[in-house]
């Protein structure tokens, strides 16, 4: 029973994954972002009577925050 259990959690990772490893699906990272969906976005702020700067950071308007897009895009 044990065999049969793991014969299907291969056969899923195979549906996601070709036998190289590579994705079915190309992707490119966001060039603007670097594929983290956030834009640095440095303020000044006042921590502990201390000056320092705080990064809230911002969604990135290019990728929707998503970090990448579908198929190949190469960077403009």
């Amino acid at each position: 029973m044990a065999d049969e259990d793991r014969d299907d959690d291969e056969a899923d990772d195979e549906d996601e994954e070709s036998e190289e490893g590579i994705p079915h699906q190309v992707q490119t990272v966001c060039h603007y972002c670097g594929g983290g969906g956030m834009i640095a976005d440095p303020k000044l702020a006042i921590v502990g009577g201390i000056p320092r700067t705080v990064d809230n950071g911002r969604p990135c308007h290019v990728c929707a925050t998503v970090g990448h897009f579908p198929g190949i895009v190469p960077p403009v």
